[in-house]
């Protein structure tokens, strides 16, 4: 048998070190080549590290949390001398265009943007298994702690990729069925008794540490907040008639079709306001002390995701239509949820929009997406009594809750253009009005 040291590669764009996750195996577990090693995550992705031999594990380097340095050592495997003799010593890891998180590539999220963003791409290993399992680093990570080997459960997804409710079946197969009410009961040995979970005590605390992608959000978010002095602006919204338009285009599509939201007609106009406020799409570089202002919109679009806030991105929104934006935005928030999403989808937006949904509040305040310098914030949708020429009328209405960078936003422009947003979205066929 041989000593095999596999030492942190190179994960690529700089990266001089990367804080340790998540680790796959212990000392004394056997792997195979490509097998998981651990989950590592740098300023820029975090990122599956595979195997790059087979063999027993002797002995791992650092505990989730630590920061590794690139070339340090990682893990001591025991091999066999011809597996040792044939492996490269620390392979680099080299992109890969749009391949699918959680197949035969380690798996890589970048940490970048929103106060919450995450951004997942891929990274290809130097040689791929045709046996592993395609699926996410959270089922992944789900099943290891589970002991559960994926390769036993059948996969719903395109090519046979193991979903969340793949998963939750198998698991739900394997629950142990309750003992019926006529059966007798078992005796229970003292030592099992003692082993029983027990409720924990009033009072009871559990600690856990902030590492990986929630630590890159903590660490975005006070970046943001600490920089950025945020101009906060709230306006309440009629969009009775916008509704009226959005029920008609609804009702005229195809059975199984997805229905339009608000989002597509907010962004809509969002683009036909921006043409009269530059100075709200574009990038503050605070390296150079240059304000880039951008003739295209690349719009944001936060995004709630098993792994984190992610802000996916439809790309030259100004050239899309209201059915294009729609299904754009659809298909790149997926994208992200689903860990599909191509490294471009996720970076590059100019302006950021974010909508909690039926959770939205009479108002919020959303945090910057830095670089950029404004985001605009989507507040629930009701009916209720409102003073229109005179009279009590009920209509429905909505707050938008925007912010900007108040450094190089003034709050005179900010209302401005949310002044300008809400009469687009008041009276929805001036969206589609040329100008």
């Amino acid at each position: 048998m041989s000593r095999y040291v596999f030492k942190l590669p190179d994960l690529g764009e700089g990266t001089v070190e990367a804080e340790i996750v998540n680790w796959r195996v212990k000392p004394g577990d056997t792997v195979a080549e490509d097998d998981v090693l651990v989950e590592v995550m740098t300023e820029k992705a975090a990122v599956e590290v595979p195997a790059p031999v087979s063999g027993r594990v002797l002995s791992t380097t650092g505990a989730p949390g630590d920061m590794v340095p690139v070339g340090a050592e990682l893990i001591v495997l025991e091999t066999q001398p011809d597996a040792a003799a044939q492996a490269p010593p620390a392979p680099a890891v080299k992109s890969a265009p749009a391949s699918t998180a959680g197949n035969a590539t380690p798996a890589m999220t970048s940490a970048g943007g929103n106060g919450a963003a995450a951004v997942h791409a891929t990274q290809a290993p130097a040689a791929a298994r045709s046996d592993r399992v395609a699926t996410s680093p959270a089922i992944r990570r789900r099943a290891h702690e589970a002991g559960i080997d994926l390769r036993q459960i059948a996969g719903s997804g395109p090519n046979g990729r193991i979903v969340p409710k793949d998963l939750d079946a198998y698991v739900a197969r394997r629950a142990p069925q309750p003992t019926p009410l006529h059966a007798a009961p078992k005796a229970v040995p003292a030592a099992a008794r003692a082993a029983e979970p027990r409720v924990a005590p009033s009072g009871a605390t559990q600690e856990i540490k902030v590492i990986g992608l929630r630590r890159v959000i903590a660490q975005r978010m006070s970046e943001a907040k600490r920089n950025i002095p945020h101009f906060a602006y709230v306006e309440e919204l009629d969009v009775t008639e916008l509704e009226s338009l959005r029920r008609h285009l609804n009702s005229r599509l195809a059975a199984g079709a997805p229905a339009l939201t608000y989002l597509p007609f907010l962004a809509l106009a969002l683009v036909r306001v921006l043409r009269d406020f530059p100075q709200c799409n574009a990038h503050y570089d605070a390296e150079r002390g240059v304000i880039v202002r951008h003739r295209s919109v690349h719009l944001g679009v936060a995004t709630q995701t098993p792994d984190g806030l992610k802000v996916p991105v439809v790309h030259d929104a100004q050239a899309l239509t209201l059915w294009d934006l729609a299904a754009e935005m659809r298909r790149v928030s997926e994208a992200a949820r689903s860990n599909k999403a191509k490294r471009e989808e996720l970076s590059g937006s100019t302006i950021t929009i974010t909508s909690l949904g039926k959770l939205g509040g009479i108002a919020s305040t959303p945090i910057i997406n830095a670089p950029e310098v404004a985001i605009i914030g989507v507040n629930r949708a009701l009916e209720r009594p409102v003073v229109v020429d005179g009279a009590i009328a009920i209509r429905r209405t909505m707050n938008l809750s925007s912010s900007f960078d108040h450094r190089f936003v003034d709050g005179y422009d900010a209302a401005a253009m949310i002044q300008a947003l809400k009469e687009c979205l008041e009276h929805p066929a001036t969206i589609f009005i040329a100008a």
